[in-house]
């Protein structure tokens, strides 16, 4: 177990270094800054700053950064503390995901529902990481993580479920939760109160959770985290009743602690009913 723990760390850390380009290329796609080559999988690693491309010793997750002290090692500026910052929270959430996964992992079927949600947390880190930055969930994002949970969940539905008609109707009822509120939302407030982002968000949060109590859950995790935020920031007036707040923050980080841990509450809830 300690062995696979150390493999999901440092898969977690490589991870979080293709977070971090992602973002950047994304981002300067969308300025259409002119950097040559901003592919995803075929561009070449450059540093921000003196966009000088960077050797492979300058690209290894955590260690490089330390080695260098935060700075370009060719034009020796300083290099954003977010880049080491998002590596470990990517180990992180692998190696938590691994140890508290519901019900443990244990056969090939807990194994492809891991997997399936360790790939799109990898999406879904993306996109947090630039909503918080500059308040939107592009489509470059959006849609290939999309893929990832559609296309892990089927293999799983094909491959293990046992009852696969109630299996479907479940992860259709909270994809509807799930974005259906937000789209009903979006088109009661014309596009003022959320955006279309959160409603495709919607989607992958449904899809990863597959299961309408918990989508019920991950929305109402969602508001308390927004409201915990949202109050103290008015309360120093840091934040005012109209000040725009990204949603897509909470929602994915009320995804993961669902996943994880909300069938103990639902668990809990079931049985003050009997």
């Amino acid at each position: 177990m300690l062995m696979i723990w150390v493999i999901l760390a440092v898969l977690g850390l490589c991870a979080g270094s293709f977070i971090s380009a992602v973002v950047w290329r994304v981002r300067q796609k969308s300025l259409k800054s002119g950097h040559p080559n901003l592919s995803i999988f075929s561009g070449r690693s450059q540093c921000p700053n003196c966009h000088h491309v960077l050797a492979w010793y300058d690209l290894i997750p955590l260690f490089s950064w330390l080695l260098l002290r935060g700075r370009c090692r060719y034009c020796r500026r300083h290099i954003s503390w977010q880049y080491p910052a998002i590596e470990l929270a990517a180990a992180a959430i692998f190696v938590v995901s691994y140890a508290y996964w519901p019900d443990g992992v244990y056969g090939a079927a807990d194994w492809v529902l891991l997997l399936t949600w360790l790939l799109t947390s990898v999406g879904l880190l993306a996109l947090l990481i630039y909503d918080l930055k500059w308040m939107m969930l592009p489509n470059k994002i959006i849609y290939p993580t999309l893929v990832v949970a559609i296309g892990g969940r089927s293999v799983y539905l094909i491959s293990f479920e046992t009852d696969i008609k109630k299996a479907l109707i479940d992860w259709s009822l909270s994809v509807l939760l799930a974005s259906g509120l937000f789209w009903l939302i979006f088109m009661a407030s014309s596009g003022k109160w959320i955006g279309y982002g959160d409603v495709r968000l919607g989607l992958i949060t449904g899809t990863v959770l597959a299961d309408p109590l918990l989508s019920i859950l991950m929305i109402f995790v969602a508001s308390v985290l927004g409201t915990l935020i949202a109050l103290p920031a008015l309360a120093t007036g840091r934040k005012r009743l109209n000040s725009k707040l990204p949603f897509g923050p909470f929602l994915i980080t009320a995804t993961a602690l669902v996943l994880l841990f909300g069938q103990i509450p639902i668990n809990w809830y079931k049985q003050l009913l009997e």
